[in-house]
């Protein structure tokens, strides 16, 4: 009996998926910090699927009785205003926080990206219509134009991811036009040029990868910048209305009895809002490192 062999084919995608996985690795062990925000970041994560069946309480069952308790054994994170357990309640947030951040990063980076290579590599009209689009929203302060969208268009979670993907855009254009506009004259664009390849061919097999690498640090950065406008404009009443948990409501609800020595309301919600961005902004060097074609060597 005689057996097949291996297609060229399998052999060619197991040997390609086990490279990346070894680049993966050396990339996590070659640098502490970049493993340390890879577990936070899986942490992170595993609560925003697994959270919400796993937290001890209820996160919107109130009882008035247990107002305003301190931190203990049955409440880790103590009660706010009307009894409701903050750490079922900042456990559940972070599916809400992380879905907005990850929609708005995702919409900007999907529109940014072919918008930017296009200006850059093609210039003309294309890159001063573009660059002038992007201009034109750098120049209003940025968490002030997501507050105009918002409160023009109603504050639903779909009004604030399109907003913050909306402030978000001019990044990527920018970083993607930068990329493009460097490289459009090299000598491997020409060869492929010459190959017979069309300009759109050009763009996504050829300069997309080589501007992958800044563009994943840019989209890391922005992780965080949209989890800090969610929250912003849930603080000051324009984000995702009560009483759904989300971290910049929690906040805002426990900011009124700091004074009054409940410290613990606004405490826990506001340090978990601040390792998230923290987390996502060590996780770019990684980001960097894996999707860059001269690290595979």
């Amino acid at each position: 009996m005689t057996t097949a062999a291996p297609s060229p084919s399998s052999s060619t995608s197991s040997s390609t998926s086990s490279s990346t996985w070894s680049h993966a690795r050396h990339v996590l062990s070659d640098n502490p910090v970049t493993l340390i925000a890879a577990l936070l970041f899986l942490g992170f994560v595993l609560m925003a699927l697994l959270g919400p069946s796993l937290v001890p309480h209820d996160p919107l069952a109130s009882q008035s009785g247990m107002a305003l308790q301190p931190p203990s054994a049955q409440h880790w994170f103590g009660t706010d205003s009307l009894g409701r357990d903050i750490f079922s309640r900042v456990v559940v947030a972070t599916r809400l926080d992380l879905g907005i951040a990850f929609s708005a990063v995702l919409v900007s980076f999907v529109l940014g990206m072919p918008l930017g290579l296009a200006a850059g590599f093609l210039g003309g009209w294309w890159d001063r219509i573009i660059s002038r689009l992007a201009d034109t929203i750098m120049a209003f302060p940025l968490f002030v134009l997501a507050m105009g969208i918002v409160a023009a268009l109603g504050n639903t979670v779909g009004n604030i991811i399109l907003a913050t993907a909306i402030i978000n855009l001019p990044f990527y254009i920018r970083v993607a036009r930068a990329e493009a506009n460097v490289r459009r004259h090299a000598g491997w664009v020409e060869a492929a040029r010459l190959s017979g390849n069309g300009n759109l061919r050009i763009l996504a097999l050829h300069l997309f990868p080589n501007a992958l690498p800044p563009a994943m640090v840019q989209v890391s950065l922005n992780m965080g910048w949209a989890i800090l406008n969610a929250a912003g404009l849930s603080f000051i009443g324009l984000g995702v209305r009560p009483p759904t948990p989300e971290w910049g409501i929690l906040v805002a609800e426990g900011a009124q009895f700091i004074v009054s020595g409940e410290w613990w309301v606004s405490l826990f919600p506001g340090l978990v809002l601040m390792l998230a961005v923290f987390t996502f902004n060590l996780l770019g060097d990684a980001l960097r490192d894996l999707f860059d074609p001269r690290r595979r060597t």
